[in-house]
């Protein structure tokens, strides 16, 4: 726990097909929705919203899995009266297509398979750039390059709901996979998660590096980062 795993999980192969994609992605959508995790994403966008004027808006999920967070915050924005368009991506295509089967009652999402690192990719503009359970995925040097990338391509900021690595977190999740039946790749990828991920002050030199400092970082349960980080005008307090 001293350091980022480098191991790579299961998940990380964009050709990776068949049932168990299916099953991964309903068990992950099951224990983030007991543990609280679509809902820091929701608290999130609520926070980096407070302060700006109704129009419509344009929000990108890098790494959108089943689309299942997108579905939590288009329920926030329709509550709220929020013009706001979703947009998930994916590299691989059988998660895209779940995914859109999965959200087939959201009009406002829709999905895209796209390498986010792609030239292309990198030059699109949005309103918001959001990932979840997403950035753990890379190196630290991949990580910093595409954090300078999101800060170019959010107008108004950048949301990130991310695991706390820590002992208690993955003895937990092991436990948790024992008790209630769950797929080889949920308990691989889901205790791997925990090694791959963030302490506080691995969060602060990452975004110190990428050149981002306007930011509030939060611990949440069940350990979670969540990150507003402000890329308008406005600053936040921390």
């Amino acid at each position: 726990m001293r350091h980022r795993s480098t191991e790579t999980e299961i998940m990380d192969d964009p050709t990776l097909s068949g049932a168990v994609i299916s099953q991964t992605l309903r068990e992950l959508d099951t224990i983030n929705r007991w543990l609280g995790g679509n809902a820091i994403s929701q608290r999130a966008l609520r926070q980096l919203l407070r302060e700006v004027p109704r129009q419509p808006l344009h929000l990108v999920d890098l790494g959108c899995g089943g689309g299942d967070i997108l579905k939590t915050m288009a329920r926030w924005a329709r509550r709220q009266g929020w013009d706001l368009r979703f947009t998930g991506i994916d590299a691989n295509p059988h998660i895209v297509a779940y995914a859109r089967e999965n959200c087939r009652d959201f009009p406002e999402i829709d999905f895209r398979i796209a390498d986010i690192f792609a030239p292309d990719f990198a030059r699109e503009q949005f309103d918001i750039v959001h990932s979840s359970l997403f950035l753990h995925h890379f190196p630290d040097e991949a990580l910093i390059r595409l954090l300078r990338q999101q800060r170019q391509q959010a107008r108004l900021g950048i949301l990130i709901n991310d695991l706390h690595r820590h002992p208690l977190a993955y003895h937990s999740f092991r436990l948790l996979t024992w008790v209630f039946p769950s797929s080889e790749m949920t308990r691989h990828d889901g205790a791997l998660s925990v090694t791959r991920s963030f302490r506080r002050a691995e969060w602060r030199t990452l975004l110190q590096a990428a050149g981002l400092t306007d930011y509030r970082l939060r611990w949440a349960w069940a350990f979670r980062w969540q990150l507003v980080i402000r890329t308008g005008d406005r600053p936040h307090t921390r």
